[in-house]
């Protein structure tokens, strides 16, 4: 009995070892088809993506994909769910360390931390684009999901802001999208603008220069915060 208890415990073990194995396996593959479809949803849109071209760039065999997602849709959603869950940690970090009471710092942090996200994940901006140009279930997804929630957040902050005269009067709305387009437009068109214009958007300096333009023109109001 006692040698059949220890040989059980063994197994066991040795049960639970290739199960976290397992495990762990699946969690990197699943990174590798989230990294893979970002880019691939970026580069040439939801149509323009086939479930076989992200299974190549994953270096995964393409069966996988119907395995931990199901279809390309539901690997849309994960891949734009991780674009934005990414940019809400970011965002949550930069307002830790800005006082509650201080609007303008807030307001400056938001879009400090927008532009350089913008910058280090372009699929932010690039699917926002390629979904808006027609009405989709998924463009109302994004909408939902993701746009709308951010979009509330901050007009509450910039109704604040107009209140204390730091940003000029009229549609909030308009405000807030005009800003958001300054910084991720902009950056999704970064290889346009080296051409035409000679901006670097890959040069620090040139994204510091972005954020502080942005925080000059919009908030007028008030002093600077800094940085």
């Amino acid at each position: 009995m006692r040698g059949g208890r220890v040989l059980s415990d063994q197994q066991q073990r040795s049960t639970e070892k290739r199960t976290r194995k397992q495990q762990q396996r699946s969690i990197v593959t699943q990174q590798k088809l989230l990294d893979a479809a970002i880019s691939a949803f970026s580069e040439s849109g939801y149509k323009g993506t086939s479930t076989r071209d992200i299974a190549e760039r994953a270096g995964v065999h393409h069966p996988l994909i119907t395995y931990h997602f199901k279809n390309k849709d539901r690997l849309w959603r994960a891949a734009t769910d991780r674009i934005f869950r990414e940019f809400n940690i970011s965002l949550l970090k930069a307002m830790a360390e800005v006082p509650d009471l201080d609007p303008r710092a807030r307001a400056e942090a938001f879009v400090r931390t927008y532009v350089r996200y913008s910058r280090s994940q372009p699929a932010l901006h690039k699917i926002i684009l390629q979904e808006s140009s027609h009405r989709s279930d998924r463009l109302d997804w994004l909408v939902e999901h993701h746009l709308r929630p951010l979009y509330t957040e901050v007009d509450k902050a910039l109704v604040e802001l107009q209140e204390l005269g730091i940003i000029p009067s009229g549609s909030t709305a308009l405000l807030f999208n005009m800003i958001r387009v300054s910084a991720g437009g902009l950056l999704a068109l970064k290889q346009e603008l080296k051409g035409t214009s000679g901006i670097d958007l890959d040069d620090d300096d040139e994204i510091d220069e972005l954020a502080n333009m942005i925080i000059r023109v919009f908030f007028p109001g008030g002093r600077s915060a800094p940085h």
